[in-house]
């Protein structure tokens, strides 16, 4: 082939029936259906998205944020006002951009550090949340000079409180699905409460584009990655819409808080954190959030001076590294992106009008949907069908602390049921076994499954040596006695083995087997004294207080 002839050649269009077809044929039989996932948001996602795909959907344009770039509001901890002070100041000569206070647990001020937090509001954008109107720094608004007020920036919502006059910059009603997010709360579901609480603030506004210049919303941002993205994505279309249901020609913009979600924060394997925390905070930057906040990795147990400097720098990294502050919706184009984004605008309007019909946002919260919604994820967590790296897989053996540090900790984490049989675990534990027979082809795959489903308990296992006669095994286990012994081998050798097993072993020996059985032979083999089994898919929360119960003689406590 001439030179001449490469440079002129071209490929055949591929299409997507095509690229179906050929992946089809790699699946080996099995359909083209196992490839696409189901999201806890009932959207399917597919492996592959095109043109055509975005075409069909119902949202034909974009809402974006109209400008580039985000603030940088890292969360201040303190024991009381003169501390908070110290550390706010020391934060915005390091990177830091806001002051951000979380009034959870309020804390004690004096007049002058009041005086010096009013000073700073005058230079520096504010966020405080979660208060009361008794908390004591509502006293710094006050200390601001009248002429200096319309220069302040910030926002705060607090509940039948009244922000002094001359404020023209401060916003003071917000929409937080926050509370509902950790308590189960989907994509879709937070979206449509997002605009349920803005509906019930709307309507007792005269005017919506006053309501809308003094609104702002708050949403917690997860690991699923290119879900939150569209999420953000999703709430700037939704808001346009809402506010043309107001009758609104051009809705103005809102800003939104975006801040890591503590969900899938855990106590075990705490540095696992700093990768959540970067994937989540990645995310809310490209759908586009205008404040974000990015909790420190060991925030459960009490953050240190090194982990908020870690939290703070993973955003200005985010900055310097990817330029991404410089680019309007930099994930608009993506056919995926843009699919989804247009998915969660149906379903989420679908089901703000529900919620309305059926009595609005506490009836909703006072229903079990989220209940629900929190069950499944923890379900889908404890049987393995969703990952907590450190957690639930690959978990760390070395001694953790499980104690609670002096913050205000979010209900509903899913490592929490994993980290109450840990601290159990910690306490004392059996000595385990994990007898093996045949070579190590046979039974280490078995073994590797074991070792690790009992490591996420915090339990240490160790290899027996590896016997060829289930009589070898029986003395050696009659000899060590240990509390805890489970066996390994491939399936055809576990049917002659366990029944030669059962029944001479000491009965301080808890044995079971790992693997899966029809349920005729497993209950022939429990009827014969086996203990239990361990298996892939199995809800290794049960399985784990189950082990801990049978050990200690105790029922089940969880």
């Amino acid at each position: 082939m001439s030179v001449h002839t490469m440079k002129t050649a071209m490929f055949d269009k591929a299409d997507a029936t095509q690229w179906r077809e050929a992946a089809t044929k790699t699946l080996k039989g099995k359909p083209f259906e196992t490839l696409l996932t189901k999201t806890i948001e009932g959207i399917e996602l597919h492996p592959l998205y095109t043109l055509e795909d975005v075409e069909s959907r119902a949202q034909k344009h974009r809402a974006i944020s109209k400008e580039t770039g985000w603030i940088v509001a890292q969360q201040t901890f303190a024991q009381d006002g003169q501390q908070f002070i110290g550390k706010v100041k020391a934060s915005l000569k390091r990177g830091n951009e806001a002051i951000l206070y979380d009034g959870t647990q309020q804390l004690d001020w004096n007049q002058s550090s009041l005086e010096e937090l009013a000073q700073l509001m005058v230079s520096y954008p504010f966020f405080i949340r979660n208060t009361t109107k008794q908390d004591p720094i509502l006293n710094a608004f006050s200390l601001i000079p009248e002429a200096m007020r319309s220069t302040v920036k910030g926002m705060i919502f607090v509940p039948d409180w009244i922000i002094p006059d001359g404020f023209l910059q401060v916003r003071t009603i917000g929409a937080d699905s926050g509370y509902a997010h950790h308590k189960g709360a989907d994509a879709v579901t937070e979206l449509a409460l997002t605009l349920v609480q803005a509906a019930q603030y709307a309507e007792g506004k005269e005017n919506f584009s006053d309501f809308a210049n003094d609104f702002f919303v708050h949403f917690a941002v997860d690991t699923h990655f290119f879900m939150e993205i569209a999420k953000f994505r999703a709430f700037r279309i939704l808001w346009q819409a809402f506010g043309t249901a107001y009758g609104m020609r051009q809705t103005p913009n809102i800003p939104i808080l975006a801040t890591t979600s503590l969900r899938s924060y855990s106590k075990l394997d705490p540095y696992v954190n700093l990768l959540r925390a970067g994937n989540e905070a990645f995310s809310a930057v490209l759908g586009g959030a205008d404040v974000i906040t990015v909790h420190p990795h060991d925030v459960l147990t009490g953050p240190t001076d090194a982990s908020i400097r870690f939290a703070r720098n993973l955003q200005l990294v985010i900055k310097e590294e990817t330029h991404v502050d410089k680019v309007l919706d930099p994930s608009g184009g993506s056919y995926f992106i843009e699919t989804i984004t247009s998915k969660l605008v149906e379903n989420a309007w679908a089901m703000f009008i529900e919620i309305e019909a059926d009595g609005g946002y506490e009836a909703f919260m006072n229903s079990s949907r989220l209940e629900d919604l929190l069950k499944q994820r923890r379900s889908d967590v404890a049987k393995g069908k969703k990952s907590l790296i450190g957690t639930n897989v690959y978990a760390d053996l070395t001694a953790t602390e499980l104690t609670n540090g002096d913050v205000a900790l979010t209900g509903g984490r899913l490592a929490e049921p994993f980290e109450k049989i840990r601290s159990k675990f910690e306490e004392g534990q059996p000595r385990t076994v994990l007898v093996t027979f045949g070579s190590v082809k046979d039974f280490k795959p078995r073994a590797d499954f074991v070792g690790g489903f009992l490591a996420i308990g915090g339990i240490r296992s160790e290899l027996s040596p590896a016997f060829q006669e289930a009589q070898d095994a029986i003395d050696w286990l009659q000899q060590e006695r240990p509390d805890y012994a489970i066996v390994c081998a491939s399936p055809t050798e576990m049917e002659s083995i366990i029944p030669q097993l059962l029944g001479k072993l000491p009965d301080s020996v808890i044995l079971e087997a790992a693997g899966k059985y029809d349920t005729e032979l497993a209950q022939q083999w429990l009827d014969l004294g086996l203990h239990g089994f361990l298996f892939v898919g199995q809800d290794k929360v049960e399985k784990l207080f189950d082990i801990y119960s049978q050990w200690k003689g105790d029922s089940q406590d969880e």
